[in-house]
């Protein structure tokens, strides 16, 4: 990758939801790098995105949403159409996760947590696909790029509604690759497993840090730029490459 030119996606418009921190910025830093117009959305904290924004070498712009709010994500893609007149790639990043096991919690906890983790992973990212999918039909052109998860596949126990949203995300990308083909409209997926980021970090340093790296014959786990660096594989696909999910574990899982 480090041949490439740093021209490669100028004057590319290039939409990234949470795109100012963890395998978000990682994305972020790499399109900036190469020359893409970036448009990052954060959910609410606009102190890190303003500093995340300083660090990045173009002149890109930042917008907050929270795109389970199907109202945000019809304004936020309305206001960049008006403002940018189209987008060449979405790369629909923002999702969370956290623990919620049937037998440690209580009917509301587990209700409260399929329903927060199902829109932010999975309507919200529908949302933003519809929205965008109506602009790269009249533009002729365009990339949607999924971020998934191994869990997808692999299944997970302690937080059951992250793996069902990102099986869900997988599904959702290859329906709309086949839906969207004959509009010149490319729609993929990565699916990483563990990352280091931020929010990871503590788990890593702790008690169960070393069985999670060991989950990979590298006895590691994924950097964010790693994730990206599959994000931009993506992005340069040929359209032939539509529908497909890559999967980017360090082995840590397999799949047929």
């Amino acid at each position: 990758m480090q041949m490439l030119s740093n021209k490669i996606f100028n004057d590319k418009i290039v939409l990234v939801t949470g795109g100012s921190r963890g395998i978000g910025a990682a994305i972020s830093r790499t399109f900036d790098q190469l020359g893409a117009q970036l448009l990052i959305v954060y959910r609410s904290n606009e102190a890190k995105a303003l500093s995340f924004l300083e660090e990045l070498k173009g002149d890109h712009q930042i917008y907050q949403s929270d795109i389970s709010d199907p109202l945000q994500v019809e304004k936020l893609i309305d206001n960049i159409h008006q403002e940018f007149g189209g987008i060449d790639i979405c790369i629909n990043n923002a999702g969370i996760g956290y623990h919620h096991p049937i037998d440690q919690v209580s009917y509301q906890k587990w209700q409260y947590s399929w329903q927060e983790i199902m829109y932010v992973n999975l309507i919200g990212p529908s949302n933003v696909c519809y929205r965008v999918a109506q602009v790269m039909i009249d533009q002729g052109h365009g990339k949607i790029i999924n971020v998934s998860s191994r869990g997808a596949f692999r299944g997970e126990p302690m937080m059951p509604a992250y793996g069902a949203s990102k099986a869900g995300l997988n599904s959702m990308t290859q329906s709309l690759a086949f839906a969207l083909s004959k509009y010149n409209i490319f729609v993929g997926a990565v699916a990483p497993g563990f990352v280091e980021t931020d929010m990871s970090k503590p788990r890593l340093r702790g008690d169960v840090g070393a069985a999670i790296k060991n989950q990979s014959p590298m006895n590691r786990v994924a950097q964010p730029e790693e994730v990206a660096q599959a994000v931009l594989l993506m992005a340069q696909s040929n359209q032939w490459m539509t529908g497909s999910i890559f999967d980017v574990n360090g082995a840590s899982y397999f799949r047929t």
